[in-house]
C-alpha cells in the first residue's frame, strides 16, 4: 500500500490544492483561498514528512527553523505578495481591458493556463539558470542552495534579491507575451503549489511526470553539491526548457543526501541577507557556483 500510495501523492496533492483554488477564484476573495489552498497544502505534506519521509535524518533539526521562515516572510510576504505582485496582476490587468492582447480568450480555462505556464516558465528557467551560471547572481542564490536538508519549510528560503530576479524573469515574459489577470493568478498558485511539493520531504515515485513537472526527485538532484548533478532541473514547474537546452538530469539511483554548498553561509537570517552584499568587497573573489 505504501508503494501505491508513494505514486499518488503527488497528483493527488496537486489536485487537491487546485480544487480548493478554482472554488475560490468563483468567490469575491480568491487570493483568501488561493491561501487557503496553499497553507492546507503545507499542512498536508507536513503530516507526510513525518509518515512517510524520503530521507529520515532529513526530519532532525539543523538550526535554520527561523532563518527559513524570516526568509519566507521577507521573500514571499513583502517582495512577492506585497510589491511584485499586485504590481503585475495589475498590468496585466490593464492590457487585458484594453484588449491589447493576442490571448486566446475564448478556449478552455485549462488550455489557458497550460498555455500560461509554458510562456511564463521560459523566463522562470533563465531566470533560474542564470543566478547559477552569473556569479553575482548566484551570490544571492546560495543563500537558497545552502540548506543541508529539504523539507517544505525551506520552500521560501530565498533571498529577497534572488527573488526579485526569478519573479521578474518569469512575470514580465508573461505580462509581454499578454497574459491576462486571471491567468497570472493561476500561475502564481501552481507555481507556489509546486515550490511546496519540491521541497518535501515525502517518499513519492513520478514515472514519467519527471518529464513534464518539477518533481521532488528531480529537484533533489539540483539540490546536489556535484555541479554535474547540482546545474540541472532549472524549470520552475515544467521540465520543457531543461529537455530543449539540455539541462535535464535524472539518474537511475538514489539523489544525494549530503546536499547544499561547498562554501560558507553564516547560521542567522540577518547575516545571510547581508552576506552576498559583502562577498565581494571582503574577501575579492567571486564564489564558486553550486
Amino acid at each position: 500500500m505504501r508503494f501505491v500510495l508513494s505514486y499518488l501523492w503527488w497528483p493527488l496533492l496537486m489536485a487537491g490544492a487546485i480544487g480548493i483554488n478554482a472554488v475560490g477564484m468563483q468567490t469575491a476573495m480568491p487570493l483568501l483561498w488561493l491561501n487557503v489552498s496553499y497553507f492546507s497544502l503545507a499542512g498536508a505534506i507536513f503530516l507526510l514528512e513525518r509518515a512517510m519521509p524520503h530521507e529520515r535524518s532529513w526530519l532532525a533539526d539543523d538550526g535554520q527553523l527561523w532563518a527559513d521562515i524570516g526568509h519566507t516572510l521577507i521573500s514571499k510576504s513583502a517582495v512577492q505578495i506585497l510589491i511584485v505582485a499586485p504590481t503585475l496582476i495589475g498590468f496585466s490587468g490593464i492590457a487585458s481591458a484594453e484588449g491589447a492582447s493576442w490571448w486566446p480568450h475564448g478556449w478552455p480555462l485549462a488550455v489557458q493556463v497550460v498555455l500560461g505556464l509554458v510562456i511564463a516558465e521560459f523566463g522562470f528557467y533563465w531566470g533560474h539558470r542564470l543566478s547559477h551560471e552569473v556569479q553575482f547572481l548566484w551570490r544571492f542564490h546560495a543563500v537558497h542552495h545552502s540548506v543541508t536538508r529539504l523539507w517544505f519549510v525551506n520552500t521560501g528560503r530565498f533571498h529577497f534579491v534572488d527573488t526579485l530576479v526569478s519573479v521578474t524573469f518569469g512575470l514580465a515574459v508573461g505580462l509581454a507575451a499578454g497574459i491576462p489577470q486571471e491567468i497570472i493568478i493561476w500561475i502564481s498558485a501552481i507555481t507556489a503549489y509546486i515550490g511546496l511539493l519540491t521541497h518535501s520531504n515525502v517518499e513519492m515515485r513520478f514515472g514519467p511526470l519527471n518529464y513534464l513537472f518539477n518533481t521532488p526527485g528531480l529537484h533533489r538532484w539540483h539540490h546536489s553539491k556535484k555541479l554535474e548533478e547540482g546545474n540541472s532541473n532549472y524549470g520552475e514547474n515544467l521540465m520543457l526548457f531543461d529537455i530543449l537546452f539540455g539541462s535535464f538530469f535524472d539518474a537511475d539511483r538514489r539523489p544525494p543526501v549530503d546536499i547544499g554548498i561547498r562554501e560558507p553561509m553564516p547560521a542567522t537570517l540577518g547575516a545571510q541577507i547581508i552576506h552576498p552584499f559583502r562577498r565581494v568587497r571582503v574577501d575579492g573573489a567571486e564564489p564558486e557556483t553550486v
